[in-house]
C-alpha cells in the first residue's frame, strides 16, 4: 500500500536489523522502498539489497557532502545504471551547509560533481534524486542550465527528470522544480511542530507530484522523533499529507505509490509483501 521512496537500508543502523524492519514494513502495508546510494564504495551493498528482495530497488550515485572517498566518473555512474534493479542516479545535489571556513566559490568540486549526475541522467533517462541544503539557488541554476529543455533538444537527449527529496525548502523552491517537471518528496519533517511552513508548502504541491519518504535511519516521524527511523514509519508522513490535504491516507498511499511509478519507470514496479 505505501512506498518509501527514499531510504539507507545499506547503512550499519538498518543493516544489522533487517530481517525485523522486512517484517514491520510487512505489518505496516510498506510493500515497496527504494535504497538510496551516497557513495560508490556503498554500492555494491545498496545493490545486493535489491537483488535480494523483489520489493527493493536501488540507486547509484555519491552525495554531495561525501569528501574523501572515491570521485564518481561518467562512466561509474553508466556502468552502475545498466544493473536491473538500479532505477535511479543519486543522491546527488548541492550541500552549502557545512562550509565551514570555505566559500561558495571552493564548492566547484560539488558542483562538477552534481553535473555528472545529471549528464548520467539523460544519457540512461534516469530520474535524479536531489538533495538541496542551502544551495536551492544554485541547485536549481545547474539544473535548468544542464537538464533543462533547451540543452536537451540541442543534444538530442531526454531533459532531466527526478525528485527533490527530503524537502525543507521554501514555497519558491518548490514551484520551481515544479516546473522544471520534478517531483517533491517529504519526509517525516512534515510531522515536526515546527514544521508549519513545510506543511504549507505541502499544501502547494499537488498530489500528482508529491512523493514520500523516510531517509531512514534518519527524521523519524511524530510520534517517534528521536528514534532510529524505518520504512516501516512511512504512513506516518502520508497521514500527515492527507490531514494537510483533507484526504484520506488510502488515497495519498495510492497516489503516491503511482507517482513512484510515473517517475521510476524504468520497469514495472511490483508491489510485493515485504516478507519476500
Amino acid at each position: 500500500m505505501f512506498t518509501d521512496s527514499h531510504c539507507h537500508l545499506s547503512f550499519p543502523e538498518l543493516r544489522a536489523r533487517l530481517p525485523e524492519i522486512l517484517a514491520e514494513m510487512q505489518q505496516a502495508q510498506v510493500d515497496r522502498a527504494l535504497c538510496i546510494c551516497t557513495t560508490l564504495e556503498e554500492f555494491e551493498d545498496v545493490y545486493a539489497l535489491a537483488q535480494a528482495h523483489d520489493h527493493l530497488w536501488a540507486t547509484v550515485g555519491v552525495h554531495p557532502d561525501t569528501e574523501g572517498l572515491r570521485e564518481p566518473t561518467l562512466e561509474d555512474l553508466l556502468s552502475g545504471a545498466q544493473r536491473p534493479k538500479v532505477i535511479g542516479i543519486g543522491e546527488t545535489g548541492l550541500d552549502y551547509y557545512r562550509l565551514g571556513e570555505r566559500t561558495v566559490a571552493d564548492m566547484a568540486w560539488q558542483r562538477e560533481r552534481f553535473r555528472t549526475h545529471i549528464r548520467a541522467g539523460r544519457q540512461t533517462d534516469l530520474p535524479l534524486v536531489i538533495h538541496t541544503r542551502s544551495a536551492s539557488d544554485d541547485t536549481l541554476a545547474i539544473l535548468a542550465e544542464e537538464g533543462g529543455l533547451a540543452s536537451s533538444a540541442s543534444l538530442g537527449l531526454p531533459a532531466s527528470r527526478g525528485v527533490f527529496h527530503c524537502f525543507t525548502e521554501t514555497m519558491d523552491v518548490a514551484r520551481a522544480a515544479l516546473d522544471l517537471g520534478f517531483f517533491v518528496s517529504f519526509s517525516g519533517i512534515l510531522t515536526f511542530r515546527n514544521a508549519s511552513d513545510l506543511r504549507e508548502v505541502a499544501a502547494f504541491v499537488p498530489l500528482d507530484r508529491t512523493l514520500i519518504e523516510t531517509d531512514s535511519p534518519y527524521l523519524a516521524p511524530m510520534p517517534h522523533r528521536g528514534k532510529t527511523n524505518s520504512p516501516a514509519w512511512v504512513p506516518w508522513v502520508a497521514q500527515k499529507v492527507a490531514e494537510i490535504k483533507g484526504i484520506a491516507v488510502e488515497d495519498v498511499a495510492e497516489a503516491t505509490g503511482r507517482n513512484f511509478e510515473q517517475l521510476f519507470n524504468r520497469v514495472v514496479l511490483p508491489r510485493i509483501s515485504a516478507s519476500t
